[in-house]
């Protein structure tokens, strides 16, 4: 419950933030005494909807090696044989996959893995010590592979699409829902707004903010098993990942940071299946074996 507080209060602070400025630039004058300017509410929640994903992405590398501890190998100069392999691992997939070279990094925690990056050619694959020493190297090398795909996939940049479309959608039907509060149910005939509407707009924000994850969580499920189908294909065989997923189900994963945890070769502990970002692993071996 502290991921899911801290990761609602984090979306309200940056559309508080956002909502501020347009205000200061006069992009949110979409309520007047004669009612509400539907076009331009419209632009003010594309605005505030897109900028806060957009942001979110570009910032996402920095952010995962901040709140992870992540330790970027140097590929000119590995300390040890096991980086010197990641390092080369990595960039023969994404060789495989036609990508860029993505930057390989190590943190410490339970067995898990993630990429992130704005851009195909410029990503970040990093690996737990935990995955590192309860895999073997086939092993760790479908994961690796499961992560690059994510990159060639794109999901990365289309996760933020939807996410700024969903963002759109919630701005725009919680102004309209506090419109109605404020104008109809509170019969406010002042020019300005009233208590109501802001008090509307914000649980309105809140729960349709929760809703919206629904379809932001069904899209980071499909990817998974994309991105599993994808690590299958540059290994050669989908026994490698199958064997890499089934060592996962047997031990306990760590739970990425909210904001990254739809980056993880493992989801964390979610309310309900309606809001997991990964599906069971009994279902993503089970999709394997049904394509192998």
């Amino acid at each position: 419950m502290k991921r899911i507080f801290l990761f609602l209060a984090t979306n309200l602070a940056v559309m508080l933030v956002l909502s501020i400025v347009l205000n200061l630039l006069g992009v949110n004058r979409f309520i007047s005494g004669s009612g509400i300017n539907i076009p331009q509410l419209l632009v003010f929640s594309l605005v505030v909807g897109f900028t806060g994903s957009f942001i979110s992405l570009f910032m996402s590398k920095w952010m995962a090696k901040r709140s992870t501890g992540a330790y970027v190998i140097d590929p000119n100069s590995p300390r040890n044989q096991q980086e010197a392999w990641l390092v080369s691992t990595v960039h023969q997939l994404a060789d495989n996959a036609g990508i860029g070279h993505p930057e390989v990094a190590i943190y410490e925690g339970e067995p898990n893995a993630f990429a992130t990056g704005a851009f195909k050619n410029d990503a970040l694959v990093a690996v737990s010590t935990g995955l590192l020493a309860t895999m073997s190297q086939e092993e760790v090398a479908a994961v690796l592979g499961h992560e690059v795909a994510h990159v060639a996939n794109g999901d990365m940049v289309t996760l933020t699409l939807i996410q700024g479309v969903v963002n759109t959608f919630v701005v725009f039907f919680a102004r309209l829902v506090g419109y109605v509060v404020d104008r109809v149910i509170l019969k406010n005939d002042r020019d300005g707004l009233g208590i109501g509407y802001y008090a509307a707009v914000i649980v309105s924000e809140i729960v349709f903010g929760i809703l919206a994850s629904i379809i932001v969580a069904w899209f980071s499920r499909l990817r998974e098993y994309r991105a599993d189908e994808g690590a299958a294909k540059l290994m050669g065989s989908p026994r490698p990942m199958i064997n890499a997923l089934a060592r996962l189900g047997g031990v306990e994963t760590s739970d990425l940071p909210k904001s990254f945890e739809a980056s993880g070769i493992a989801g964390g502990r979610s309310l309900g299946a309606l809001f997991a970002s990964h599906p069971p692993i009994e279902d993503r071996i089970r999709a394997l074996q049904q394509r192998g």
